[in-house]
């Protein structure tokens, strides 16, 4: 008997950890299953098979892989942004398997599974909250009562009689299920959580972590969350579970010892446990190898001056931290139940920030109540000023099962009815507010969260009244000029910034036009001139300089020692790193007053390409003594 696990994710980089979960559990506790091929022996003939699709895979690749593997049943992993896609596959998964049971789980369909299965009568159940025991208890069924081969006929029965009904789970706890396609469907009580040291680690074989090559690594060190936010679903259960951490060192030194790029931590609130949180980053220091990174979603106000003192002692790099400030207008952080304090937030992020070694996402949500536009405007000002490497401007989503679900009518909150239930309008926010908020968002993606433009921007600022402002007037810029609909190149973004920076102070064109110069050599060797860089690089005596420089690195480095013990030469240089010529110092804080005067100075940067800052990825930069 072959159970295959079901999962559609967002992107390809991303992976599904609750089917790996899922499969390793039943593995270890189950004793009819094997990875070998199915034998003979009936206690050993039942496997577990998963496949991973993406959301912008053909429908009917995706049904006809299905349909290939011929499995005798089919679990789906159901979330906000696959449920539309896993609800039309299970529809016509149905017509062509349809002998198969076909369940599901998560987060989607654990609220409201009376509501899915009615949505769904071919469906044969739902796994309710946690699925670990759960599945374990399913597959044991399933591999003792369903008889061999019992999906793999893709042939309809010739009448109703025909269709055999699928194996009773009704002594499995935390389930609704139908017994046979439209049936009654009943729920079993609840079932307790299972202890996270039961729950193995899938990651811990080769051809494992093979399996997610070029893909996020998830981990979990604690299930739970000990606040209430409204708008989560982990604020149902107040409760928080950790993960032994001598275990979790055994398991993170796993993935060290594989170099893995990026492990991120799924903890709701890594370090709502000092103790906990103290132990791992300890270890992650002691263990550097110099190439992991490990992601966090912390709450930045509960920070101890330990904790922080760790912090600043590690690699730059080897952490990044995402803060939930979602507002700071303090009524509405009330209204929502998150206990947070704003200045003592703004405090610690600054705190962080000044040991340049971390990289810092804070986050934003539209639509909460109490929060109209100059409030909302205000919040993003606020979080702006803390100056993260990303500001991520999200939307209120309105879950079923969670407390904002409940007050929604009462806070006027009309959201979509299918997936992922984002916010159109409340009583203090307008459709159009939200529309001028999701043109603001892409701007903010484009020119702040790409970490292109960071010496552009700040000095940009300082033309309009407030950040919100700038991005606003971007965002207008934009709309007025059909680039929204065009989706221009990366290379055009620079030139529209230098259009609109133009229109906000024309009389500084060659400070605008320097900035971006800078930004994009700092970010890429451009094989191509762009049409806005200043025209010093061209002169002959600056062409002289610059290549004079380079045969003087070859015979006696300076700056480029480490290209010439790998051997380069100095045309070899030339074209792996970049010198520019500028007249003013763009790259210097500050330059918001600065202006060009006789225009004969000449500024020589080098740009090195081999040595990048770890948290934005931008080139060495050296200013020349030439």
């Amino acid at each position: 008997m072959r159970f295959l696990l079901a999962a559609v994710n967002a992107k390809y980089i991303h992976s599904n950890p609750a089917v790996y979960s899922l499969r390793a559990y039943a593995e270890r506790f189950c004793s009819v299953l094997s990875r070998e091929p199915a034998s003979s022996d009936r206690a050993a003939r039942a496997e577990i098979e998963i496949a991973e699709y993406t959301i912008n895979q053909p429908f009917w690749e995706i049904l006809a892989d299905l349909y290939g593997k011929k499995p005798d049943a089919v679990g789906f992993s159901c979330y906000i942004w696959n449920r539309g896609m896993v609800f039309d596959l299970i529809r016509e998964l149905s017509k062509v398997l349809p002998h198969v049971p076909v369940w599901l789980g998560g987060p989607e369909v654990s609220y409201d599974p009376e509501e899915t299965l009615s949505a769904l009568p071919s469906a044969a159940g739902v796994m309710i909250g946690e699925g670990e025991e759960t599945f374990r208890e399913l597959m044991k069924l399933y591999a003792d009562e369903l008889p061999s081969s019992f999906g793999t006929s893709s042939e309809a029965p010739d009448s109703p009689e025909e269709t055999p009904a699928w194996p009773l789970p009704d002594q499995i706890r935390g389930i609704a299920y139908r017994t046979r396609p439209g049936g009654v469907v009943r729920r079993t009580p609840g079932r307790q959580a299972v202890p996270l040291d039961e729950i193995p680690f899938f990651y811990g074989e080769q051809n494992e972590i093979n399996d997610f090559q070029d893909r996020i690594i998830y981990y979990e060190s604690s299930r739970g969350c000990p606040y209430r936010c409204s708008y989560c679903l982990s604020s149902i259960d107040k409760t928080v579970r950790f993960r032994n951490v001598e275990l979790v060192k055994k398991e993170l030194q796993f993935f060290l010892d594989k170099k893995v790029p990026q492990v991120k931590f799924v903890d709701r609130t890594f370090n709502c446990s000092h103790a906990h949180a103290m132990e791992i980053w300890s270890y992650i220091r002691e263990h550097d190898n110099g190439v992991t990174n490990f992601h966090f979603e912390i709450a930045a106000d509960i920070l101890t001056e330990e904790e922080l003192a760790l912090l600043r002692s590690l690699r730059p790099g080897l952490v990044q931290l995402e803060i939930g400030v979602q507002s700071t207008n303090q009524d509405t952080l009330k209204e929502i139940r998150r206990a947070a304090d704003w200045e003592r937030l703004k405090e610690i992020v600054g705190k962080i920030r000044e040991g340049r070694n971390i990289h810092i996402h804070l986050d934003l949500i539209a639509g909460l109540p109490l929060e109209d536009m100059e409030s909302f405007q205000h919040s993003f000002n606020d979080v702006y000023s803390c100056r993260p490497d990303q500001l991520q401007l999200g939307f209120l989503k309105v879950l079923k099962g969670s407390h904002m679900y409940e007050k929604a009518e009462e806070y006027g909150v009309m959201y979509t009815d299918f997936p992922p239930y984002e916010v159109l309008c409340t009583r203090w926010i307008s459709y159009a507010d939200i529309l001028t908020l999701k043109r603001v968002e892409e701007m903010v993606e484009l020119y702040y969260n790409s970490a292109q433009f960071t010496h552009t921007l700040p000095v940009l600022e300082s033309c309009f009244l407030s950040p919100f402002g700038m991005y606003r007037a971007l965002a207008d810029f934009y709309d007025s000029r059909g680039l929204f609909r065009q989706s221009p190149s990366r290379m055009y973004r620079y030139q529209a910034l230098l259009e609109f920076a133009l229109q906000a102070a024309p009389e500084r064109e060659e400070v605008w036009r320097q900035l971006l110069t800078l930004d994009l050599y700092l970010r890429e060797n451009a094989k191509s001139r762009p049409d806005f860089a200043p025209p010093f690089r061209q002169e002959e005596e600056v062409k002289e300089k610059i290549s004079r420089f380079y045969r003087e690195e070859e015979k006696n480095p300076r700056f480029l020692a480490e290209y010439v013990q790998a051997g380069y030469d100095s045309r070899q240089m030339a074209r792996m790193t970049h010198v520019e010529c500028f007249s003013l110092p763009v790259w210097e804080a500050g330059m918001g007053a600065a202006e060009e005067k006789d225009g004969a100075a000449r500024y020589f940067v080098l740009f090195d390409y081999r040595n990048r800052n770890p948290l934005n990825r931008e080139a060495r930069a050296v200013l020349l003594p030439l």
